[in-house]
């Protein structure tokens, strides 16, 4: 059972990046109260099972969630965040790298207003999430990170949820879709077909696109390592910055994200998250079976909005992975939001949350 306690820029991708390499590294996500001055912003454009919305990020209207918990669940006693009612609809929100469950900070009372129980876990390598045993291989390839999700739904007895996520947390929720398929009920995924493919990434793209991913080399590297690690707080503050340059997001709301890197286990997840994907670093081979799926390029078949922003670049209209999707299925694109979409324009991401659960 959960144990409670109290709680009180510039843009990676360019018209020259290959589709192949946004559709793979770009992430995102939406979430929380947006104001009604940056509401008035928006226009649609377009119809069908695509719209184009121009957006204001937004500044935060939450600095804590209703509760905070931890669980057992696999190899990993998990921190979350919890609000609405506990027989609404199951909502799970996954972050992504650099950032934490306070992406969803102003997402979550939203969605809890309209009736979904929300869980917003901190992923392995943040925050309260720790590992059970000090033996376990500190593993960041996607099939265990989907495991992650499905372990923490038995934990709470959750049979079938709508997963949402952005930038690593998009690629996690569609691989669960995709392992567990009857777990998942629909989704919300940032930057729409993120599954790797660890053997394709080992080709090279152009120019442009390998410079915007600077830092995915730079971790792969002893020095890069070693810097991350006596410069965390630094390296992810410019990350923060260069992802979403028209966001002015202040100190205070870093800082209450950067926290969640002191996790212990936080460098040694990222490094290896990034090293395997490009096939640096060995995953569990007991996952192989899993992997090799996933690197057919499987499709998804539940229902499905994808978010593409300002960071998708030339990749943003979604037709790269459109035929990934089989089921029910529309595509948004946020003009003027940079890569935390969640943080940025979360009355937006909710939207799309009930919005394809009536899907």
């Amino acid at each position: 059972m959960p144990r409670e306690f109290d709680l009180d820029r510039r843009e990676f991708l360019t018209a020259a990046a290959t589709t192949v390499i946004a559709a793979e590294l770009g992430v995102f996500g939406v979430a929380s109260a947006q104001s009604r001055d940056t509401q008035a912003a928006l226009s649609t454009k377009g119809g069908g099972d695509q719209q184009t919305r121009t957006l204001t990020p937004s500044s935060p209207q939450n600095t804590s969630f209703a509760s905070m918990k931890q669980v057992n669940a696999g190899y990993l006693d998990v921190g979350y965040a919890e609000d609405g009612p506990p027989d609404g609809q199951p909502v799970i929100l996954l972050h992504g790298w650099p950032f934490d469950i306070h992406a969803f900070v102003d997402v979550a009372p939203l969605l809890a207003k309209a009736g979904y129980r929300v869980i917003v876990p901190y992923q392995r390598g943040y925050g309260s999430t720790k590992f059970l045993s000090s033996e376990t291989f500190r593993n960041a390839q996607q099939s265990i990170c989907a495991e992650d999700v499905v372990q923490l739904m038995d934990a709470l007895e959750i049979k079938k949820a709508i997963l949402g996520g952005f930038d690593i947390g998009s690629r996690t929720a569609a691989v669960a879709a995709v392992l567990w398929p009857d777990r998942v009920k629909a989704l919300v995924l940032v930057s729409g077909y993120l599954i790797a493919n660890v053997p394709a990434n080992a080709l090279p793209g152009p120019p442009k696109a390998e410079y915007a991913f600077w830092y995915q080399w730079y971790f792969s590297t002893k020095r890069g390592l070693l810097g991350y690690t006596q410069n965390t707080y630094d390296f992810n503050k410019l990350v923060w910055s260069l992802q979403s340059p028209k966001w002015r997001f202040d100190d205070a709301t870093f800082d209450r994200t950067a926290a969640s890197y002191k996790n212990p286990d936080h460098v040694a997840i990222v490094m290896h998250n990034y090293r395997w994907r490009i096939g640096l670093a060995p995953g569990d081979p007991k996952y192989d079976t899993f992997e090799n799926k996933l690197y057919s390029g499987p499709i998804v078949t539940q229902p499905t909005i994808t978010i593409a922003s300002d960071f998708d670049g030339a990749n943003a209209g979604g037709a790269a992975y459109r035929s990934k999707f089989t089921g029910r299925y529309s595509h948004q694109i946020l003009d003027g939001i940079g890569h935390d979409v969640p943080q940025e324009a979360p009355q937006a991401f909710a939207d799309a949350i009930i919005e394809v659960a009536g899907y």
